[in-house]
Formats: C-alpha cells, sequence, structure tokens
C-alpha cells in the first residue's frame, strides 16, 4: 500500500544536478497520452519526441532519491514553459506527423494568453510519474509554488471536467472553477469530455 504526503524536495528543474528531461518527458508522455495518441500510440516514442521542449526555468520538480516524482510549470503568461523544436519532432515521430505535431501542438502549447490578469500565475503541464502517483508529489509542489513566487492569483487552465483526481487535488488546495468552455459534440464523443475548466486561486 502506498504511503500518502511522502517528503519530496521541491527544486527548479533548472537547479537540478543531473538530467531531468527524460523523465520529465516520461511524465508528460503518461499523463498526456490520450491527447496524443494520434501522433503515436507508443509512450517511449512519445517520451522522446517530446523531451527537447521542457523549458527548464519555468518547471518544478518533486525529487526523491533521484528520481523525479512530479513536474509542474508556473509562468508569468508571458514566457512559455515549453518550446517545441520541429526537426526534434519529425526526428522520433516521422515527417508527417512530426509535421502534423508542430502545427497543431506549437499553437495549442505556445499561444499567447488572451488578455491574461496581471500579477498572475499560470499553473501548466502539472504531472505525477506512476510510481507516485497518490503520494503528494503534485500538491506538495504547487504549494512550493504558491509560497515561492510572488504573484497574488493562480490560474489552471483547461482541466477536463472528467479528471476528478485532478479536480480534487485543486479543490483541497483553494482552485475554484471561474469559467467552462464546452466541447463539440464530436469531440466529446471522441474523448470522452464535456467541458474544459479555467480554475482560480487567489493568494491569501
Amino acid at each position: 500500500m502506498k504511503s500518502e504526503n511522502c517528503k519530496f524536495s521541491v527544486v527548479k528543474a533548472d537547479k537540478v544536478d543531473f538530467d531531468v528531461r527524460k523523465q520529465m518527458s516520461e511524465i508528460f508522455s503518461e499523463g498526456f497520452s490520450q491527447w496524443l495518441v494520434f501522433f503515436s500510440k507508443d509512450k517511449n516514442k512519445i517520451a522522446k519526441a517530446f523531451a527537447h521542449m521542457f523549458v527548464l526555468n519555468q518547471f518544478y520538480v518533486a525529487i526523491v532519491n533521484n528520481k523525479i516524482a512530479g513536474m509542474t510549470a508556473c509562468t508569468d503568461g508571458v514566457d512559455r514553459s515549453v518550446r517545441l523544436n520541429k526537426k526534434e519532432l519529425r526526428k522520433h515521430l516521422g515527417f508527417f506527423k512530426g509535421s502534423m505535431a508542430w502545427i497543431f501542438l506549437k499553437k495549442e502549447f505556445e499561444a499567447p494568453f488572451e488578455e491574461f490578469p496581471p500579477n498572475t500565475g499560470s499553473i501548466e503541464f502539472v504531472g505525477t510519474a506512476l510510481e507516485f502517483r497518490g503520494q503528494g508529489a503534485a500538491s506538495q509542489i504547487i504549494k512550493h509554488i504558491i509560497e515561492n513566487t510572488p504573484y497574488s492569483d493562480y490560474i489552471i487552465e483547461e482541466v477536463a471536467d472528467t479528471n476528478t483526481s485532478a479536480m480534487n487535488l485543486y479543490n483541497k488546495l483553494g482552485f475554484e472553477e471561474y469559467k467552462r468552455k464546452p466541447v463539440s459534440e464530436i469531440s466529446a464523443k471522441k474523448i470522452g469530455i464535456n467541458n474544459f475548466l479555467s480554475l482560480k486561486l487567489v493568494k491569501k
């Protein structure tokens, strides 16, 4: 039985003294696989294709015994947390799917926020390694971000309404829904989601 709320060391990803990209990309591949299945059903291939993209000084990681237990980015809404490289995507996914990933995901991941509120932090790419799920890694990272960054408000964009474990975590931390975006009927049937939720926390 897994123990809950294990004590992790939370640090900026660019301050870690070992290569974090491989483990971060494995967390990304596992956590976001349902969105990336068009490009490849092979999670190892997905992990290799996207390992390059993380802007490490925008990410915080939870570490225990030289393992990355979880990761989360926090940006100011201007600087991006990931940058996609077309050559890397084509190298691992092939010319066609690599090109498609570049076109569609660059628009999704790197698009600027519209009317981003001042003094607000954007919480992005929350993920936990499989072996550490249910042990408090994501919770500790987000708490660390809130306690150690200068923003007065924090937002999390586009959380699937079916992702009950994520919603439970965010609600427990004090985030509240402030906006929802319906998914088209066709897409809803394909991915099993009805709405994307936007959440906000006001620091006390």
